[in-house]
């Protein structure tokens, strides 16, 4: 029987880090332009092949059912085959998915298609571990920081993803493609080229190296073997999920809100304003939203390494509060909106950094990828769940009141942080 080889040095183990870790951002970089480019044109498939407006959002409910439904599997078989093989598996999923999406859209079959944003989806919960596999072989002062590096690549796709799809309609329709469907062309690519990236760069696999690490190093707990914290794991997942849910269920109904303000007032009621200047001041807010979720999160991950896990945690709590506060005081202005969102992105940011940071070294190396995928699992379910609660509160009672219904997740949280220092 061949000897397994001797663990590298730690000066070779952080070479190595530090490629993965710009491979990881890649490869988010080329995932974040095949997914923006879905969740762009996602609704507006499902609105037309539909033939119903109101069943648009079944689009991103399939896509964060995908998600919801693989990050466990994955997850466990990054544990039992490495982090190469759940993320191009990944990017499978998502190439088999686009395919289906394009033939939905030929054929006119809206129920294929929710089928082929779920596989989209799927793809996504192999992209969602890369911050994961980060911190495989991070030195636990860095972990925050090269977690923040990984998850601030994903802002370059999704600006770039919905970019390209009027130059895609464009090719697309010069080769006979399906109305709404040429910037699929793009995340075919896209896709392809992160998947090959895995193949060949991706090499060591992190989350193997780290275990034969781990084997080597047995006899010396501060090598790099975490001890097992499960009560800090455990509020760990619920502060990422719970700051998720605050700031999916929000950010779903800015748009909705935002477009009522434009025509005359929260009803909707008043002279209907210019559709132009309603989709800019839509893409404006979510742009702003979008760059405080992964702009800033290096300068998140530094501040968790610096002052702590659980007091970043917080930081993003406060964010969030500060946030909810300004939507619900003035949630007619739409520069406190606005404002609002951009506040609302930066505490989901601090939150899920510094949270996904203390998940992992609050859990040993043999159980990360489970409790990992669990936190995925519950990150997504639980925001398709808040999500169609938040649609509800919002007819029933305004935009205002939806803020404060979601402070009393972002209380919990910061009432249950000191679990997170056990």
């Amino acid at each position: 029987m061949t000897a397994e080889p001797a663990a590298p040095a730690i000066e070779e183990v952080a070479r190595i880090q530090s490629r993965t870790v710009r491979v990881l951002a890649a490869g988010q970089v080329l995932g974040g332009v095949s997914f923006g480019a879905t969740v762009s044109l996602g609704a507006l498939l499902a609105a037309d092949l539909s033939g119903q407006e109101s069943l648009s959002g079944f689009a991103t409910a399939s896509v964060t059912l995908g998600a919801a439904l693989c990050a466990i599997p994955l997850a466990r078989l990054a544990g039992a085959r490495g982090r190469r093989f759940a993320l191009t598996l990944g990017n499978v999923f998502a190439l088999i998915g686009i395919a289906v999406v394009i033939t939905a859209a030929a054929v006119r079959s809206f129920p294929l298609l929710l089928v082929g944003v779920v596989l989209i989806g799927a793809g996504n919960a192999g992209n969602l571990q890369s911050r994961f596999a980060a911190t495989d072989l991070a030195a636990p002062a860095r972990r925050g920081r090269d977690l923040g590096t990984v998850v601030w690549a994903t802002t370059v796709g999704g600006v770039l993803g919905p970019l390209m799809i009027t130059p895609g309609e464009i090719l697309g329709g010069a080769i006979g493609m399906p109305p709404l469907t040429g910037a699929y062309l793009f995340s075919i690519v896209a896709q392809a080229a992160a998947l090959a990236l895995y193949l060949v760069a991706l090499r060591p696999d992190p989350l193997v190296l780290a275990q034969r690490i781990e084997r080597a190093s047995t006899r010396v707990r501060a090598a790099g073997v975490d001890a097992d914290r499960p009560v800090a794991a455990r509020y760990a997942m619920f502060a990422v999920a719970a700051s998720h849910v605050v700031m999916a269920s929000v950010m779903a109904m800015t748009p909705v809100h935002l477009s009522h303000l434009a025509v005359g007032g929260p009803a909707g009621h008043g002279d209907h304003a210019d559709p132009t200047a309603v989709t800019l001041l839509v893409g404006m807010t979510i742009a702003l939203h979008v760059f405080g979720m992964y702009g800033a999160s290096p300068l998140f991950g530094y501040l968790a390494d610096r002052i702590g896990r659980v007091p970043t945690v917080l930081v993003g709590q406060g964010l969030l509060a500060v946030s909810l506060l300004v939507a619900a005081a003035w949630p007619d202005a739409q520069v406190a909106v606005v404002v609002a969102l951009f506040l609302l992105g930066l505490g989901w940011s601090a939150a899920t950094v510094a949270g996904s940071a203390l998940l992992t070294e609050s859990t040993p190396l043999a159980l990360r990828p489970r409790r990992q995928g669990l936190s995925d699992t519950a990150m997504t379910a639980s925001a398709a769940v808040g999500a169609v609660l938040a649609g509800l509160v919002l007819g029933a009672f305004g935009y205002g009141v939806l803020a404060l219904f979601a402070l009393v997740l972002v209380a919990a949280t910061t009432l249950l942080s000191p679990l997170g220092r056990r």
